[in-house]
């Protein structure tokens, strides 16, 4: 009997732990919003000062990494992967956008940015899932671990029950 309630409360505590993915999903959003906007700002300057010497993002990209510095090949090299970078958390926020509710969770399954999902972390602040997304996240941890865990305890006594019944079935009557 202590062993189902100790189920069902880690079944329960589970599943508050996982009512919290659309929270985190919804918090990493904004932080995605804000890496963008610092790399569009970052590359904006870059452009400014590209446009200044008559050349565009490209050129000056180009420039810069055929250069025979190697800090400044260097400076090259990280404004092209600022761009590219750009790019990428550009399409992953779109889709953010697009997706659905649940579609969310999976996109960020999918497709995350390890720096900015760990500065999410960092920072996250859980919230009451007030939302169809949360109450079925919580369920299906809920459920999830409730399963595994009964699957567990009761893996023992199942065990047991098998030799018992082996050792019944080969006693010589």
């Amino acid at each position: 009997m202590i062993v189902r309630r100790i189920v069902f409360v880690l079944a329960l505590m589970f599943g508050a732990v996982t009512s919290q993915l659309p929270e985190y999903a919804q918090q990493y959003r904004q932080r995605l919003g804000g890496a963008i906007d610092e790399l569009q700002r970052m590359l904006g300057d870059f452009d400014r000062d590209a446009a200044s010497a008559g050349m565009d993002r490209g050129q000056g990209i180009k420039r810069l990494r055929e250069d025979a510095d190697p800090f400044v090949q260097q400076r090259g090299q990280r404004v092209d992967e600022a761009q590219a970078r750009a790019s990428r958390l550009q399409s992953q926020l779109q889709a953010f956008s697009s997706a659905g509710s649940f579609g969310r969770l999976t996109s960020l399954a999918r497709d995350f940015d390890p720096g900015v999902a760990q500065r999410a972390y960092e920072s996250f602040e859980p919230a009451v899932p007030l939302t169809v997304e949360g109450g079925a996240t919580a369920a299906t941890g809920f459920l999830a671990a409730l399963v595994l865990l009964r699957l567990i305890t009761g893996l023992p006594a199942r065990l047991r029950r098998r030799r018992r019944a082996r050792a019944s079935v080969s006693r010589p009557a």
